[in-house]
């Protein structure tokens, strides 16, 4: 691989793959490349949180998604004479109009993966494995990088680097970004594996009041295997070959029946709760593992990660497209509070853990995430109640003039922005660049008849709504701010 692109993306796991598709349905030349040989078939994340669920939708793997995987089985507590108690993993909350997925779905990460790279294939795009970024320069006009093949050493030239490369990424260390944090001093064996003994219909939790001997076996969905997670001491080797996590099974269990067959995939690992200073240095950037590093906990790492990548890959393509480089000032201004955020509460959960408590609510749904004082929002008037720009956009059905049902995710869908007019008292004449136009109401083509709309969104009259790329609340304006809001939309896409 030589020659030149506007993106070099460095790593195709979940976040480097989410990326791509972003770019690749919006025209965006790219490279995407790893230094493995092939696909990573381990499943160091396995859940999909509902707001990770939405973005899937957009991208239009969700259905696939839910094919293969399933749904979080209950925690089956296992005692020493035999007997067994039953909890939800996950508070059970129904779905809403505002709201249409409301539980985690179970997808072992390398199935993930493998949609998504059926998704970027359809898209006329594929990973170029076997290539290692052996370092990199940047300029004023983009970045010089040489990767390392079998073939040799080639170099690539890219408007924009993006480093997708993990928690010991190449692309942090090389643009000098420091990743403090700290070593949560404890160290666990993960491992997909097949297994004789126990039922499919529960996450088997053994020893949960003990720190260092609990061990946990879950279902892999999609699959026929487990899922084997146990502490291990700090220091010295772990034996991770069938008989080695067969004697582990069968030690902590206390049961002989339990047997292990083939092992897919082992890793033994210290956790560690670490932060980007910086998600950008010039003209690169980080996104994924490379940016944060989460404790296991709560399902949070693989999620926050994909969003990042939904939030950067529009940004990069508007930037590509003309707009000011100054738009991409906003992705570390957003994304990067949000790690914060789930690092805190993935740490929390890990204690909790270790306390034996299991269950899981809203809070890991990422349903709530917003943007806050992001420099894309605008309100005029100002609000300070209801929803608000930078919140994430509700879904509702309403209905089409025609007599059809159409969901606002069917409307959002895609590339574009969206602008909705509840109730103007003036229709929206003018022809904006990339931008959608609904109106809803009795003179729109959109009708709430159930009411959902105005639940969601408020029920004032000659009120605007913008909403980005992303599925976030870019702008809340009433009818006399409509030439503000168009100037604030033009200078971001310009």
């Amino acid at each position: 691989m030589s020659g030149s692109t506007d993106v070099l993306i460095c790593g195709a796991g979940a976040t480097g793959l989410t990326l791509a598709i972003e770019l690749a349905r919006r025209g965006v030349p790219f490279r995407l490349v790893d230094r493995l040989d092939g696909p990573f078939q381990g499943s160091r994340g396995k859940g999909i949180q509902p707001r990770s669920q939405e973005i899937f939708e957009d991208l239009g793997v969700l259905d696939r998604l839910f094919a293969i995987g399933g749904v979080y089985p209950p925690a089956r507590s296992h005692r020493g004479d035999g007997q067994w108690s039953e909890r939800p993993i996950v508070e059970p909350a129904a779905p809403s109009p505002a709201e249409p997925y409301r539980q985690g779905l179970m997808v072992p990460q390398f199935l993930t993966e493998s949609v998504l790279r059926e998704r970027l294939a359809e898209l006329g795009h594929r990973v170029a494995y076997g290539h290692e970024l052996r370092g990199f320069e940047q300029d004023d006009e983009g970045v010089s990088a040489t990767l390392g093949t079998r073939e040799g050493e080639h170099a690539i030239r890219a408007r924009y680097l993006v480093g997708a490369d993990g928690g010991r990424s190449r692309v942090r260390g090389t643009s000098g970004i420091d990743f403090p944090g700290k070593t949560l001093g404890l160290r666990a064996v993960v491992a997909d594996l097949e297994l004789d003994g126990l039922e499919r219909s529960a996450w088997h939790q053994f020893n949960e009041a003990s720190p260092t001997q609990r061990l946990s076996l879950c279902p892999l969905a999609g699959t026929a295997l487990f899922q084997l997670q146990a502490p291990v001491p700090l220091e010295g080797d772990v034996d991770l070959s069938p008989a080695g996590l067969g004697t582990l099974v069968q030690s902590r269990t206390g049961r002989a029946d339990l047997r292990i067959g083939a092992v897919h995939w082992a890793s033994a690992y210290h956790m560690h709760a670490r932060l980007a200073d910086r998600y950008r240095a010039g003209r690169v950037f980080l996104a994924g593992d490379a940016a944060h590093a989460h404790p296991p906990t709560g399902g949070q790492g693989l999620n926050t990660s994909v969003q990042d990548a939904y939030n950067l890959g529009w940004k990069l393509a508007t930037v590509l497209a003309g707009a000011p480089a100054s738009l991409l000032d906003s992705y570390e201004q957003e994304r990067r509070p949000i790690a914060e955020a789930m690092l805190g509460l993935s740490t929390s959960l890990l204690d909790a853990a270790q306390r034996g408590e299991f269950k899981r609510g809203r809070e890991v749904q990422q349903l709530d995430l917003a943007y806050p004082g992001s420099a894309l929002s605008l309100e005029a008037p100002p609000r300070s109640q209801g929803l608000r720009a930078g919140d994430r956009a509700p879904d509702a059905v309403l209905r089409g003039a025609g007599g059809q049902a159409r969901r606002l995710f069917d409307l959002f869908k895609g590339t574009h922005w969206t602008l909705l007019g509840h109730q103007p008292a003036v229709p929206m004449h003018r022809t904006l660049h990339n931008v959608e136009v609904h109106l809803v109401g009795p003179y729109g083509e959109l009708r709430d008849e159930q009411g959902q709309f105005a639940a969601a969104y408020g029920s004032a009259p000659d009120t605007w709504w913008l909403v980005r790329p992303d599925g976030h609340v870019g702008a809340i304006v009433a009818t006399s701010e409509l030439d503000r809001l168009i100037a604030h939309l033009e200078a971001i896409v310009r």
